[in-house]
This record gives C-alpha cells, sequence and structure tokens, in this order.
C-alpha cells in the first residue's frame, strides 16, 4: 500500500521560489511505486491550493503554482488535510523555507491538528530561524561562534548613527548584515566601510524589523549534514567555495557561481569535533529529522558554528542531498528516511498524557 504524501511548499516567504525549486526536486525524485504525491501551494498571498495528484516528475515549476482548484480556507484545514482509513495523507512533509513555514507556524498548525509531518517541530523551527535567538541559545551552550549583535528597526530609525557606531566598536569591518529571519543568502551584505553598513541595514530591514550583524572571518565554509531524531547521525563534510566575494543569493540559486566539494578536505580531528558541534547544536534547538550545520574553518583550525538550518533545499545547487549521497544514502533513500523520522517522532509524542 502506498504512502499518502502530501507537500506543502510556496508560502508568503522571500523564499517563496527557493521552496518552489525545492517541491520540483523532491518530486522527482520520490518513488511512485511507494508514494502518492499529493500537492498542496501555498501563493505568496497566503493562499492553500489542494493541487491534483501528481503521477510523474514535473518539468517547470509553473505546473506546481495551481491558479485553479480547490483553495482551503484556514478555518477548513482539519477537515480538508485531516487523515482518515479512507483518504487523507500518511504524512505532510513541509517544503517551505523561511517565515510562515521554516519557522514553526505550520509546524504549529500540524501540531494542533495532531497530523505527523517530517521535519523539525515548533521549537526548533521556530528558534533555528531567528538568528539572534538561536545564536543567543548557541551562545548558553558554550558553541564556539564569531561575535555578532543585533538591533530592531524602531531602535535604528531612532538613532542610526549610534546603531552604525555600535556595530564599529562591537564588531568592526569587514562584517556581515544580515536580517534575522531569513535564510537562502536573502536580504545579506557584506561591509567594509561606514557606507556599505548604512546601505546593508536599509536592505536587511526591507524584510525584517529584526538584523544581525556578524563579525567577518577569513575562513573556509564547511557544511555538515545531520539526521535523525533523539540519537542524530552526520553525514562527510562539505565545502563551498564561492567564485564571488561571498555566497549570496544569486550565487546560490540563480547562476550556480560556487564549487562544492565534497568530501571537504579536512583534517579528522577537525572533521570529529566539527560532528561532535554540529550535533550539540542541534540537541540544543531540539532538533529532529533533519538540519545542514554550517561552519567558519580558520587557517589556524579555529571552528565557529555559523548557523544550521532546520529545512535545507532539495534543489540541484543544494549542498544536503549532495552531502548524504556522498555517505552512502542516495536521494530516494534519504527523503524515505526523513518520512521514517517523521513517523518516529509522531508515534513517540502519541504517548504522551494530557489527563490527570
Amino acid at each position: 500500500m502506498k504512502t499518502k504524501l502530501c507537500l506543502l511548499y510556496g508560502g508568503k516567504s522571500a523564499e517563496h521560489n527557493v521552496s518552489l525549486q525545492t517541491a520540483k526536486a523532491v518530486i522527482g525524485a520520490l518513488d511512485l511505486n511507494k508514494y502518492e504525491i499529493h500537492p498542496i501551494f501555498i501563493s505568496m498571498e497566503g493562499n492553500w491550493m489542494k493541487g491534483p495528484q501528481l503521477n510523474a516528475p514535473v518539468e517547470d515549476v509553473k505546473a506546481l503554482q495551481f491558479k485553479e482548484g480547490e483553495e482551503i480556507a484556514p478555518n477548513a484545514l482539519s477537515t480538508s488535510i485531516a487523515p482518515s482509513e479512507s483518504e487523507g495523507y500518511d504524512m505532510i512533509f513541509p517544503l517551505l523555507h523561511g517565515p510562515n513555514g521554516e519557522d514553526g507556524t505550520v509546524q504549529g498548525m500540524l501540531e494542533l491538528l495532531n497530523l505527523p509531518y517530517v521535519g523539525n517541530g515548533v521549537l526548533a523551527s521556530s528558534a533555528g530561524m531567528d538568528k539572534v535567538i538561536m545564536k543567543n541559545l548557541f551562545a548558553q551552550a558554550g558553541i564556539p561562534q564569531v561575535n555578532y549583535t543585533w538591533f530592531i528597526r524602531s531602535t535604528w530609525k531612532g538613532n542610526p548613527e549610534s546603531a552604525y557606531k555600535q556595530v564599529e566598536e562591537e564588531i568592526g569591518y569587514p562584517c556581515f548584515v544580515k536580517p534575522a529571519n531569513l535564510g537562502s543568502s536573502v536580504g545579506i551584505s557584506k561591509c567594509t566601510s561606514r557606507e556599505e553598513l548604512a546601505a546593508a541595514f536599509r536592505e536587511a530591514f526591507q524584510f525584517d524589523r529584526k538584523i544581525i550583524i556578524e563579525e567577518g572571518v577569513k575562513a573556509r565554509e564547511i557544511e555538515l549534514g545531520v539526521l535523525g531524531n533523539d540519537q542524530p547521525e552526520c553525514s562527510v563534510a562539505g565545502e563551498i567555495v564561492p567564485k564571488k566575494d561571498f555566497y549570496d543569493y544569486k550565487a546560490k540559486y540563480e547562476d550556480g557561481d560556487t564549487a562544492l566539494i565534497i568530501p571537504a578536505e579536512v583534517e579528522g580531528s577537525i572533521y570529529n569535533e566539527m560532528k561532535e558541534i554540529a550535533i550539540q547544536s542541534y540537541k540544543a534547538l531540539d532538533c529532529s529529522g533533519l538540519v545542514r550545520a554550517d561552519f567558519f574553518l580558520t587557517e589556524d583550525g579555529q571552528i565557529y558554528m555559523n548557523e544550521v538550518n532546520t529545512m535545507p533545499g532539495f534543489t540541484p545547487y543544494s549542498m544536503f542531498p549532495l552531502l548524504w549521497k556522498h555517505t552512502g544514502v542516495d536521494y530516494p533513500t534519504l527523503i524515505g528516511k526523513l518520512v521514517e523520522l517523521g513517523l518516529e517522532r509522531y508515534q513517540d509524542k502519541q504517548t504522551i498524557k494530557h489527563t490527570m
């Protein structure tokens, strides 16, 4: 009997198009002998649209952007996507990146509906989405990081010059300015002067009310895939080598202007330390299912945790599935493992008592 798998993708986020690419790639990798694929497209306006069951891969993401079909009203979600013996879904697979999808909002809805789903839960998703909260939790856990500070929009608007001065005194140049609640390198700028810093603040605040500023270090960018629930495992290491000054959105998703080296050339002791830090970070956020752990590695061997991505992309340029492929877990097997981990977590939660 086939597993009825519901894919959620799109979303009201600056990473909407990234999600579409992820959905296209996952659909192309699913074993149609094992899974029924039921797509739900979430538009940029936040409308949920059920599409027809997919019986083949799609050639273009436009085929996944349903304009006609069965629209789901928010107050009807429980009856529209709740599983039953005769209809409904066995597992929900959120392929959403950024706010309104990767940040715990959709996960919270699925928890309220008591539906099994793939990936991280509410806490890990929300903490992992907000770079400030994530880094604060890592700091509390003693995980090594570069220096950072943050601002909310109203504070910056009240005294921009004071904000810039604080960055220069606490962080210095070069530094990176990022929206706190976005991924996929959206809204990120590298700054080497006050003029660039001011422009970077304006750019980042277009995408979020809170931004983070991080110390720029000369380092290699090393990434590990983490897979599991209570006993997570790590993949081989991979390295991103940007041909540009840094790994921005265009390099990542539009022109593929980077080189991915898998496995990365790192000493065994460095790799083992990265694995320990990755798992420590995973547990600090109470992650489940998967994350991609991103590190900086300096010339003198200093390791800094950059961030974890709680829903790494599955696009043709994506590191996460490639890391596991080189670890011996091919794409279809990886997706099947994620579905199993989601079901494992769901079944574990069903044992929790809610009454005295």
